[in-house]
């Protein structure tokens, strides 16, 4: 199996496309309702594209990558052959976002953040794939080794606890740093004092067997002066105040467990 048509244009469809074309799979098609994105997306990935259902390629494998609400309405519309792979790429959507009348509906969930214009590399990105029976479960996961170190089963349930964990340590942790920008710029300096920081913050997480274990700062030694001056800075500033707070009783409450 080694035809391939992706249904989006996004970031992952864009990041996919490009992984599937440096793999030994064969990306015969990009299909979007976006024309522009879809020619985009195509001469990245040096294949063909498609606004219309009347002129989607055959495949082996069809790979719906929009988001979770677009799921069920782009697969209820194209005309995917019976006999195809009908994969979703959705961490928190269950496989039964699929409609029925797919017998060989699954998921394949690359677990990463994805931005456009930016190239990752799919040899170690973890695919977590999920199918309703033995044969479609050992064609997606020998498919998706042509592409990833990382292929783990992973049901609807187990995927969704995934899809929170990566929200926490991708999204949020992003969201920090830019909380954490816009309180250095009030001092007249700028993110790049706290590049440095971010780089042996995200080291030390890496190389430790537990995030945990290498926890630092005024909450895990229960300094309470230094956490009320902070938030004496935050006063005219109450989301981020309370974001504050709440972080560093978490911080207190998970280091009190070690």
């Amino acid at each position: 199996m080694t035809r391939t048509v992706i249904i989006g244009s996004g970031n992952l469809a864009e990041a996919l496309a490009q992984g599937i074309d440096c793999s030994p799979l064969s990306l015969v098609q990009i299909f979007s309702r976006n024309a522009a994105r879809a020619e985009e997306v195509a001469r990245l990935a040096h294949t063909s594209w498609t606004t219309s259902p009347d002129e989607l390629a055959d495949a082996d494998i069809y790979i719906i990558a929009v988001s979770d609400r677009a799921i069920t309405e782009v697969a209820e519309k194209l005309p995917i052959p019976p006999t195809a792979i009908v994969a979703h790429t959705s961490g928190s959507s269950p496989i039964t976002s699929l409609p029925s009348r797919y017998t060989r509906r699954a998921v394949f969930y690359p677990l990463q953040t994805y931005t456009k214009g930016r190239k990752v590399d799919f040899s170690k990105i973890p695919i977590f794939i999920e199918a309703e029976s033995e044969e479609v479960r050992t064609t997606l996961r020998d498919y998706a080794r042509q592409l990833s170190e990382q292929v783990i089963f992973a049901d609807s349930a187990a995927r969704g606890e995934l899809h929170l964990a990566a929200v926490m340590v991708c999204n949020f942790t992003n969201q920090m740093y830019t909380l954490g920008e816009e309180i250095a710029r009030r001092s007249g300096l700028g993110f790049e004092v706290l590049k440095p920081l971010i780089e042996e913050t995200t080291a030390k997480a890496l190389a430790a067997a537990s995030p945990r274990d290498v926890q630092t700062g005024p909450a895990v030694r229960g300094d309470l002066t230094t956490q009320e001056r902070h938030c004496k800075l935050l006063e005219n500033e109450p989301l981020t105040q309370n974001i504050y707070k709440l972080i560093s009783q978490s911080i207190w409450e998970t280091s009190k467990k070690i």
